[in-house]
């Protein structure tokens, strides 16, 4: 990975990846909120806040699902094929510690020369 992220030519991809990590995020936490609404039924003894919360839950499945067939139309998840997940998270980890491994705040940004500016 290329060390001067200051440079725009080298966030090629970048918004693929970026898009990639939210829609995980976002799946990760449909599934959390369907766990939580799970357990509340559970523990609701109002039948009107049963019906409320179950009907919020089949929403939260349908997102689920929508979220899920768009992941894998975009190549971004592979439910049904677990060599693929795999090569996919790993090189997601190889990412994640080549951008942890980067110098966000390098000593020298002086940027002079790199672009056309005008003489002082």
């Amino acid at each position: 990975m290329n060390q001067d992220y200051l440079d725009p030519k080298y966030s090629e991809g970048m918004p693929k990846l970026a898009d990639a990590s939210f829609a995980i995020d976002f799946l990760l936490s449909v599934k959390t909120g369907i766990r939580y609404y799970s357990i509340a039924l559970t523990e609701t003894a109002s039948p009107e806040l049963r019906k409320a919360l179950y009907r919020q839950m089949e929403q939260a499945i349908d997102l689920h699902q929508e979220l899920s067939e768009l992941m894998i139309s975009k190549g971004w998840l592979y439910p049904n094929d677990v060599e693929k997940q795999i090569e996919l998270d790993l090189k997601s980890i190889d990412m994640a510690l080549a951008i942890a491994k980067m110098e966000l705040f390098p000593n020298d940004t002086d940027r002079l020369g790199t672009f056309a500016t005008p003489n002082k």
